[in-house]
């Protein structure tokens, strides 16, 4: 499965590059692929048999409104509530119940959360770097069939400051990518 998410932004690759030409000029110092933008997220889901897997990748901004370790216990309280939101799966993607899954897989990544070494005498140096929080998620589901739209609509509530989440899913029946945003949170496949 890990290899079916490696090759979906290469079979998608025609897709994102041609999205990347509408792009605003504001972006073209980053190209489309990586770019880190704040508001923007991006999210590759692929279904294969019963696996179910979901890629998040997103600037630190979109979900606790900022991008420097968090010090303060303003900021700890909000990166705590954050990661905890993170961590329940079949809330944030509306996973629906009659499919079935259940999560067998899950692992949140950030430097946010302490996953690169955090030593506090370099905090002046990485105050202008962007931080990026990385969430993988996998499921197994007894009833796939059931699985026909993918819903965004929590992951927009609980992260306000998320504007756009450039989805591409992979299932048996086709592959697509989507812009999704807060007015219109759903693909259906």
């Amino acid at each position: 499965m890990r290899r079916l998410l490696l090759a979906l932004p290469f079979a998608l690759l025609p897709l994102t590059l041609a999205h990347a030409a509408d792009e605003h000029d504001h972006d073209h110092e980053h190209g489309s692929l990586g770019a880190h933008v704040h508001g923007v997220a991006r999210l590759d889901m692929a279904l294969d048999g019963r696996t179910l897997e979901l890629e998040l990748d997103t600037p630190a901004m979109n979900i606790v409104g900022f991008e420097h370790a968090a010090t303060s216990a303003a900021d700890k309280t909000t990166l705590a509530l954050a990661r905890e939101t993170l961590l329940k799966p079949h809330g944030l993607f509306s996973i629906p119940e009659a499919a079935g899954c259940t999560v067998t897989k899950q692992k949140l990544e950030s430097p946010l959360f302490g996953d690169k070494d955090d030593d506090h005498d370099d905090g002046d140096a990485d105050e202008h770097e962007h931080s990026e929080i990385h969430g993988h998620y996998q499921f197994t589901c007894n009833v796939p069939a059931v699985l026909n739209k993918l819903d965004l609509t929590q992951l927009f509530k609980s992260f306000p400051a998320t504007q756009t989440i450039q989805v591409q899913l992979v299932t048996p029946k086709r592959q697509m990518g989507a812009e999704v945003r807060p007015s219109n949170p759903v693909v259906k496949f």
